[in-house]
């Protein structure tokens, strides 16, 4: 299959998956805190990917370990606790709309950091996709006017290290197999996400006892293998057959899918988040084009 088409595979299956994502994240928060369901999420998404790229390791060249651990840091440990608190207070849809800061903030530091160009056309299509995002954050505001919006700021501090990280995956890690990049993250990232668990209540009888906690386990069970685990290799294939603006768009088209999740599961949404979502689709279709 020619690499144009199998982008845009990719691209819609990672839509797919993440936009699921924050759904699961908010059913796994009825028996989990934040905290662990982080460290759960980091931790079964590291069993998993060190056991099929274990192997792998060996043959990362040395200069190439300080960028994995970068990459695990931003792109995985921290984001994992960060997504989870911000939806303690702010509905997943909301919380999957904000994420659509990952392209514009990946293309700004691309140029300031990476020096990463990027087209006009790359940046009309970011900017427009951006107007989308702000009239879905606006209205989502009017309809949910009891959320707390400072906790948006977790999720804002998510992106800027969602799109750190893959400006360091196109730079620096280029040449390095998705499977080896994914079991390099959580070899730095998986003992400190236990160290984490045990610090919390999770172990005591009162946690292990919780109504919900056998439910909550299951959705973490299922966010890992395929949010995490699965998604990390599309994902990180996906940065290297494309453009890291071309493969952060993909946060434009989950909100459309966690909306979809959110009104099955009773979260408000109106007309004009419809709007939104197709100027989303248009910023994705141009921030693709390499031309001018």
């Amino acid at each position: 299959m020619k690499e144009p088409n199998l982008k845009w595979i990719y691209l819609i299956i990672l839509s797919i998956i993440w936009g699921s994502s924050f759904i699961l994240i908010k059913k796994s928060l009825l028996g989990l805190t934040p905290y662990q369901l982080g460290a759960l999420r980091t931790i079964i998404s590291g069993v998993i990917l060190l056991t099929l790229g274990f192997n792998k390791l060996k043959v990362i060249p040395k200069h190439k370990w300080k960028w994995l651990f970068l990459s695990g840091l931003c792109g995985s440990f921290i984001p994992a606790f960060f997504f989870a608190i911000a939806e303690t207070e702010i509905d997943s849809a909301v919380v999957s709309v904000l994420n659509s800061l990952v392209p514009l903030n990946t293309i700004l530091l691309g140029f300031a950091v990476f020096r990463i160009s990027s087209t006009l056309r790359q940046i009309t299509g970011v900017a427009i996709g951006f107007i989308g995002t702000a009239i879905l954050i606006l209205k989502g505001a009017d309809l949910n006017p009891n959320q707390n919006y400072l906790y948006a700021g977790f999720v804002i501090a998510s992106t800027l290290m969602y799109a750190a990280n893959v400006n360091i995956i196109k730079r620096y890690l280029q040449d390095v197999k998705p499977l080896a990049i994914a079991a390099g993250n959580y070899f730095f990232i998986v003992i400190p996400a236990f160290i984490i668990l045990l610090f919390t209540d999770f172990f005591t009888t009162e946690r292990l006892h919780h109504p919900d906690l056998i439910s909550s386990i299951i959705y973490v069970v299922i966010l890992s293998v395929f949010g995490t685990a699965l998604a990390k290799l599309f994902f990180y294939k996906l940065v290297q057959i494309s453009t890291p603006v071309f493969a952060s768009s993909v946060t434009y088209i989950m909100p459309i899918v966690a909306l979809a999740w959110g009104i099955l599961d009773g979260e408000a949404f109106s007309l004009m988040q419809g709007l939104a979502s197709l100027l989303i689709l248009v910023g994705v279709y141009l921030s693709h084009k390499r031309k001018t």
